[in-house]
């Protein structure tokens, strides 16, 4: 049965769904940016059959609330740490992808010991170099001015330009995720994520196996990198897709959803 739920987490709610059974682990998934709980409907169907499946509005995305004019991920990571002691969740499987797997790095930080394993779906353990930080205030400036017509273009790059038409249903559908961002959120998330640190050092002394998912044509974060920072892990898998761009959960999906099962049931095992 579809469970949605929200937790007061400090005076303000966090919306989330808890689905399937606690019979081979519990698997947590973040969003992206400006995305919402709903993008991970298909895999919370296949999985819940065998797990526990949780996923999570981050603050100012989906149904939860905004809480400041920035959203670190830092702050993220401690909305999703309540949600999971609220639950009673005492080990799990994180699922971020892009700014969720930032968040997820920060909770891997500060809750180790939460970790049987992270999968990084597009996204990475480095700072914001310059050119980075000069981009997401642009942004900001653009949402500020006109955020439907920011969304309806920044949407279009997350895919590979091959992708556009015969994903047009999909690519509509995360635009309408995007268009439900409020600016505040939006704005509070992209400031949160310009202000985020290195967390490499995570990726070097966390203990659980570590998947790094990435596209071989995804132009907001180039697969080089992806590589290098892959290779920090302790113990890590490295996954490269062709024919996807930053939306490999959309992109590749009836590929990514057997894999990404296996990988979590290995994460379990012993």
């Amino acid at each position: 049965m579809e469970q949605h739920k929200t937790l007061i987490f400090q005076g303000r709610k966090i919306h989330y769904r808890d689905e399937g059974r606690e019979n081979l682990g519990t698997v947590v998934f973040l969003h992206g940016y400006m995305q919402n709980l709903d993008v991970w409907a298909s895999y919370m169907l296949s999985y819940m059959h065998s797990k526990r499946v949780i996923a999570i509005d981050l603050p100012g995305h989906g149904f939860s609330d905004n809480y400041a004019d920035v959203h670190t991920m830092d702050f993220m990571a401690r909305a999703v740490k309540a949600v999971l002691d609220d639950l009673g969740v005492s080990d799990c499987v994180m699922v971020g992808h892009s700014m969720g797997g930032y968040v997820s790095l920060a909770f891997a930080e500060a809750y180790p010991y939460l970790m049987r394993g992270l999968v990084l779906l597009h996204s990475h353990a480095m700072a914001d170099d310059e050119q980075t930080m000069q981009k997401r205030e642009e942004a900001c400036k653009q949402m500020a001015s006109n955020m439907p017509g920011y969304i309806l273009s920044f949407i279009q790059t997350l895919f590979d330009t091959q992708s556009l038409r015969f994903l047009s249903h999909d690519i509509h559908a995360v635009q309408e995720l995007a268009l439900e961002t409020s600016q505040q959120g939006a704005l509070a998330a992209q400031k949160g994520m310009l202000q985020r640190p290195s967390r490499l050092h995570v990726l070097r002394s966390l203990d659980a196996p570590v998947l790094c998912v990435y596209g071989k044509n995804d132009v907001r974060l180039p697969v080089e990198l992806g590589i290098s920072q892959a290779l920090e892990a302790r113990n890590p898998e490295l996954l490269l897709l062709s024919n996807v761009a930053h939306m490999a959960h959309i992109e590749a999906r009836e590929y990514l959803k057997p894999r990404l099962y296996n990988f979590i049931s290995t994460c379990f095992q012993g």
